[in-house]
Order: structure tokens, then sequence, then C-alpha cells
């Protein structure tokens, strides 16, 4: 499967293209991935970019660029993760440096959770998160996800917010 564009109000959702690793692998290298296994090197950041990327033909989703709209500058990305590493497809998202606290993730997370829906058939998508991420622990609550401490978790020590399918 191609990777779809997603429009919010505010961003571009796209497929990452070999121009976007550079700051992927900064943000890697940075303090901001601690919740996330990181920081880790540029051969570690290649694995999970290749691993977004590689996801859409394997398995019919990935990752995806949040680009804002109005200045082009890539603010972060949002995607649905898969595979022999996630009991569950995971909805997850990271904010590069400098666009944190913007809603940037919240908006990302919910265009791409309402593609995921419509698009894919799960029942339900998860977010593993780290017990002290606050923050998104918070976007995951504006998105509506609830805790679910009985979900089987890739890391015993992060908790499982479930998002489920909205009845029409």
């Amino acid at each position: 499967m191609t990777a779809p564009v997603l429009h919010t109000q505010r961003l571009t959702l796209r497929a990452p293209v070999m121009a976007d690793f550079p700051v992927y692998a900064a943000f890697w290298a940075s303090e901001r991935t601690v919740y996330m296994g990181g920081p880790k090197d540029k051969a570690g950041a290649w694995f999970w970019f290749c691993h977004d990327v590689a996801q859409w033909a394997l398995l019919g989703h990935g990752g995806l660029m949040m680009v804002h709209s109005a200045s082009g500058e890539t603010v972060g990305q949002v995607g649905l993760n898969g595979g022999p590493k996630f009991p569950e497809v995971e909805l997850g998202w990271l904010v590069y440096q400098g666009h944190a606290g913007q809603g940037y993730a919240t908006e990302a997370a919910g265009a791409l959770r309402d593609w995921a829906f419509a698009s894919l058939p799960v029942p339900s998508l998860v977010s593993y998160i780290d017990a002290d991420n606050a923050a998104s622990i918070r976007v995951a609550q504006r998105l509506g996800a609830v805790l679910d401490a009985s979900a089987p978790r890739p890391d015993p020590e992060d908790l499982v917010w479930r998002h489920a399918r909205r009845i029409s």
C-alpha cells in the first residue's frame, strides 16, 4: 500500500522521504527520546526510519511526517506501528524540538487514527506510553483514549492507552 497524504487544519501528513532523515536522526540523538528508548545513534535512528517506511508496503500502515502546511517545515512524525515488536497496532507520535506544546501531535494523531479506522480492519489502536511521559499521556487523553491495564505491551513498564472505534 502507498502511504496516504492526509490534511488537517494546519498540517500535511505525508510519507517520509530521504530528505527527512537528518532532522529525524537529530531528534533520535536528543534527550527528547528518553521515553522512547533513546537517545539513539545514527544507525538506531536509521532502523526506526526504515521501519516507518517499510511498514506501508508490508502492513498497509506506517509513519507519516507532520509538515506545517503554511511554512513547509517538518514538525514531527505520527505513525501506526505493527510487526513482531508490537502486540497490537500502535498509534504513536513524536514532535521535534521547538514544536512541542502547539497541539500538533493531537491534530496529527487524530487524523491518522480516523484514517486507520476507515481503512484498516483493526478493532482498536493502542498507544504505548512511558508512565513518566506526561505530555504524551495528555495527548492520548485528548484523543479520547482510555487506560487499559490488562493489555499486552512491548515494554512492561509502559502504560497502554486504548483508542476505540467510534460508533456512528
